[in-house]
C-alpha cells in the first residue's frame, strides 16, 4: 500500500498575501491545486520539528499516534524522502527556529536500516548548498539527489507577480515538469528522472550519489519510488489473525435478550470490539514458504 506522511508549516495557505485563501498553486499559471481537498496534512506548523521528522522516520512514536502519522515500512519498501526549504553547508532550516544537520540525517536512515524499515530509499533535498546534506549518509541503498552543490545557492525559478513572491524553485519547478508526464505504466527510469535539470536551467550544478545504491539507475524504474502500485503476492497458505472480540453468535444473543425496540440500539452497544495491529503479518507468509 502506497503511504505519503506530509509535513509542512502550512504558513502558506492562509497568510493575508495570499489572494486564494486555501490554495497554494505549483506555478503561476495556477493550473494545478496543490493544497487541494484530496491532500491531507499530517504533520503541520509546530508539529513541524526535527524531533518528529526522526522520530516518523525512525518509527519512536508515541503508542496514541494514529496510523496515519505513522511511516508503516518494512524491509521490503522502497521510500522517497523529499526536503525542501533553507539551509546551508551541513544544515537544513525547521520553522526557522532549529535546524536538522547532515549527520543527524545520516543516522536516521541508519537506524532505519537497522529496523529493516526500508529496502531502498531515494533521498532528494531542494535547499541552498543540498549537496552537503547526503555527503555523511553512510547506510546501504540510498540513491542521494541534491539541487545544489557545496557552495552554490538553489535558485528560484519564477515570480507569481499577484502575490510578489518566487513559488517554486528551478530544480522542483523541472522534476514535477518530468514526474507530470509519468504513468503507472511507464517505463521511464532514475537515470532520465537525474537529467530533468542541467545547469542550463538550473543554474546551480545538481548532484547525484550513488555509490551506496546498488542497483544502476538506468535499470531503475521511476515507478518504483513515484505513484507505484505495489504488485500483489498470492499465497497458497492461510495465517490465521488474532481476534480481540467476542466470539459468541451476537445475532442469538440479540435476540435473546432485547426485544424488536431495543434491538437496534442494543446492536449498537454490543459490537464486537476490533483492533489494528501495525503492520500486516507478512514475516509470516515468508516463513511458510
Amino acid at each position: 500500500m502506497d503511504q505519503i506522511i506530509l509535513m509542512i508549516a502550512d504558513d502558506m495557505a492562509c497568510n493575508p498575501r495570499n489572494p486564494r485563501p486555501a490554495m497554494v498553486f505549483n506555478n503561476a499559471n495556477e493550473q494545478i491545486n496543490v493544497y487541494g481537498h484530496d491532500v491531507e496534512v499530517d504533520y503541520r506548523g509546530y508539529e513541524v520539528t526535527v524531533e518528529n521528522f526522526i522520530r516518523v522516520m525512525t518509527g519512536r512514536l508515541p503508542p496514541s499516534t494514529p496510523r496515519s502519522k505513522r511511516l508503516l515500512s518494512d524491509d521490503r519498501s522502497n521510500i522517497l524522502v523529499y526536503m525542501t526549504g533553507h539551509g546551508g553547508d551541513g544544515f537544513l532550516k525547521f520553522q526557522d527556529a532549529e535546524e536538522i544537520s547532515s549527520i543527524e540525517l545520516a543516522d536516521a536512515f541508519e537506524q532505519m536500516w537497522q529496523k529493516q524499515r526500508y529496502h531502498e530509499v531515494l533521498f532528494i533535498i531542494d535547499t541552498c548548498q543540498a549537496e552537503s546534506m547526503y555527503q555523511k549518509l553512510y547506510s546501504p541503498n540510498i540513491l542521494g539527489v541534491a539541487s545544489s552543490r557545496v557552495g552554490e545557492d538553489s535558485l528560484s525559478h519564477h515570480v507569481d507577480s499577484a502575490i510578489g513572491v518566487y513559488v517554486i524553485d528551478r530544480y522542483t519547478y523541472y522534476a514535477l515538469e518530468f514526474l507530470e508526464k509519468v504513468t503507472p505504466e511507464s517505463k521511464k527510469t532514475l537515470s532520465q528522472f537525474l537529467k530533468v535539470c542541467p545547469k542550463s536551467a538550473c543554474v546551480s550544478t545538481v548532484g547525484v550519489r550513488t555509490d551506496l545504491f546498488q542497483r544502476d539507475p538506468k535499470k531503475v524504474l521511476v515507478t518504483d519510488f513515484f505513484g507505484s502500485v505495489r504488485n500483489v503476492e498470492l499465497s497458497p497458505y492461510t495465517v490465521t489473525l488474532n481476534d480481540t472480540g467476542d466470539t459468541g453468535d451476537s445475532a442469538a444473543s440479540d435476540r435473546e435478550t432485547c426485544s424488536a425496540d431495543s434491538c437496534a440500539q442494543k446492536k449498537k452497544i454490543q459490537r464486537k470490539k476490533m483492533s489494528y495491529v501495525d503492520q500486516f503479518p507478512v514475516e509470516q507468509f515468508l516463513k511458510r514458504r
